[in-house]
């Protein structure tokens, strides 16, 4: 944690240009090449957030840019699962991609679809997986498009939230990234149990409750 620190601490100081070119190009290969596994996508999106507490640039720019890399690149990575993904786990070094996280993020996929598309945008080894994962399994795009830019949307705007509230604090936000990824997967699945709940309960509840007209 302390080189991504001082990493960030550097890229700190980098033009705005260049800061948000690095906004929009760390989230997008973090699947399309795998570079999540080293440098994970949400401290370039947090870094963003943080310069535009600074007024470097408006921060629905951070977070627009932030999704639109995270978008792309997880599209790209589709793609390369759909063509290369079986031959390409075969070249990839287990220490890099552990087999046991390939199966899964598969497995995710086939228990939820759309929705573990969604839900994997929000922890690490699954956001740099599913991807691949996705075009492995014969997705199709058009859904995992759709549950993709959901997700990149809602964890862009997050990030850079909370890089953005925290400014020259950024530090502890990052210290504390795995957890509070943790955290915003947990609410993020109640959520929807609870919107499934809704959906499922609550039509025949009204009905129940609707008194007969006389």
């Amino acid at each position: 944690m302390e080189k991504v620190n001082f990493l960030v601490s550097r890229l700190l100081s980098v033009p705005s240009l260049l800061a948000l070119v690095l906004v929009f190009a760390l989230p997008a290969l973090e699947a399309s090449i795998f570079l999540g596994f080293i440098f994970p996508g949400e401290t370039a999106v947090v870094l963003g957030g943080v310069l535009a507490s600074q007024g470097r640039f408006p921060v629905w720019l951070v977070g627009g840019v932030a999704a639109l890399g995270a978008i792309l690149g997880d599209s790209v990575g589709y793609w390369v699962g759909a063509r290369y993904g079986p031959w390409l786990m075969k070249k990839i070094p287990p220490r890099l991609v552990k087999p046991e996280a390939v199966d899964k993020a598969i497995d995710l996929l086939r228990r939820r679809g759309g929705l573990g598309v969604f839900i994997g945008r929000f922890t690490t080894v699954l956001r740099v997986l599913i991807p691949g994962a996705a075009g492995i399994a014969h997705m199709r795009y058009r859904r995992f498009l759709f549950f993709n830019a959901l997700g990149g949307i809602c964890w862009a705007g997050i990030y850079t939230a909370l890089g953005y509230v925290a400014g020259a604090n950024y530090a502890a936000v990052l210290k504390d990234a795995s957890t509070t990824s943790e955290v915003i997967l947990a609410a993020v699945v109640v959520l929807f149990f609870g919107v499934g709940l809704y959906r499922h309960f609550g039509p025949p509840l009204r009905r129940h409750r609707r008194v007969p007209e006389e």
